[in-house]
């Protein structure tokens, strides 16, 4: 299983859960998330990621259509279950962790 579905599949799990501070450790403690095109963020932290989480939890879960990989950075395409689609872009760190998240939805998604 690549690293960006086992993301995803954290993720998931995270909204059937509600465990956000276990999908957060997946995060680097200085890793940044943003969201490009909507209100929300940037978040800077693992405590702060956490906190976005828990503070307006996603209900919905993700599928991934593509990855692609670029100068170490896997880029994603997704759909949610519920309709839409996006990209996220992620790096990460030697050991694995999530350096930088950034997800961008499609428009009409």
């Amino acid at each position: 299983m690549s690293r960006v579905a086992e993301h995803v599949d954290a993720f998931n799990q995270a909204v059937a859960t509600g465990d956000w501070d276990g999908f957060a450790g997946r995060f680097a403690a200085d890793a940044s998330m943003t969201f490009a095109g909507v209100p929300v963020g940037p978040f800077h932290g693992r405590a702060a990621i956490a906190a976005a989480y828990r503070e307006d939890p996603p209900t919905d879960t993700m599928t991934v259509l593509d990855v692609r990989t670029y100068d170490g950075t896997d880029s994603a395409r997704f759909r949610w279950t519920d309709g839409g689609t996006g990209t996220m872009e992620l790096t990460w760190t030697p050991d694995g962790a999530v350096q930088a998240l950034t997800v961008r939805f499609d428009p009409g998604a």
